[in-house]
């Protein structure tokens, strides 16, 4: 039997990308779905498709989030997992034509994307500890983060969007050891390349030249395939506090 059949999950930018196939797999395993996101209009449409609940949430915001989550315990009671899926990718070097990467830009992509994934991890993980067990072992809930291979790899401008990633790899150990004791693991997934409205956006022509920059499979990953990872990860009791890249062996070239 799923322990997870009939759980409560929140699944932050689960309006589109990553997140909706997030929400898509996890609602087609029975689980109850609560997803977070700015985007009003869509959020409510896959909401309603997958018979669960919207909240607009800014991450980054953390009265936003506290908001959204006492509305899913309100409504549907504790949140048992977690995927952090909401993010933006800035673009800036450095110096570029001899002026300073905006410091803005490089804020807000460490607001959204870094300490929008903490915000909502910290208030979630509040409320599960609360919980009872859910097996002999004492878990109480799963949290999945999202990073990048610009983590590891960073392109040339993608200094802000490679420090936001790099930080959430570098909170997953600390994360875990921190909930340990309360039954909740924590794990970070880091795509690679994958069919995202981002780049479902260029050209297929372009397209195809950045699939063919993968090892093996030699494409672009599919949103599927990111999620059936997070479902692994709620299966497998062993999987903790670990970063798993996900991206057919590829390692970012500079440019």
């Amino acid at each position: 039997m799923d322990m997870w059949n009939g759980q409560i999950a929140i699944v932050t930018g689960g309006s589109s990308g990553l997140g909706a196939a997030s929400a898509i797999a996890l609602a087609e395993r029975g689980i109850r779905l609560a997803i977070f996101d700015i985007n009003e209009e869509a959020g409510k449409a896959k909401a309603a498709a997958l018979d669960g609940m919207f909240c607009k949430v800014d991450v980054a915001d953390p009265s936003s989030v506290m908001a959204g989550i006492d509305a899913v315990v309100a409504k549907m009671g504790i949140p048992r997992i977690l995927v952090n899926c909401a993010g933006i990718g800035p673009i800036g070097k450095t110096v570029s034509r001899g002026k300073p990467h905006d410091p803005e830009v490089f804020a807000n992509g460490i607001r959204i994307n870094l300490i929008g994934t903490f915000n909502c991890a910290s208030q979630v993980a509040a409320r599960t500890v609360g919980s009872d067990p859910l097996d002999e072992d004492g878990a109480r809930g799963v949290i999945v983060n999202t990073a990048s291979v610009a983590a590891f790899d960073g392109q040339i401008g993608q200094i802000a969007y490679a420090a936001s990633k790099g930080g959430i790899v570098g909170m997953t150990l600390p994360m875990a050891r921190d909930l340990a004791d309360k039954g909740i693991r924590v794990c970070t997934i880091a795509p690679g390349l994958f069919l995202t409205p981002l780049l479902e956006a260029l050209p297929q022509d372009v397209q195809d030249s950045l699939g063919e920059q993968v090892p093996f499979p030699s494409r672009l990953g599919q949103a599927d395939e990111y999620s059936s990872l997070v479902c692994h990860i709620l299966d497998n009791k062993m999987l903790n506090a670990e970063v798993i890249r996900l991206d057919g062996g590829i390692r970012m070239a500079p440019r």
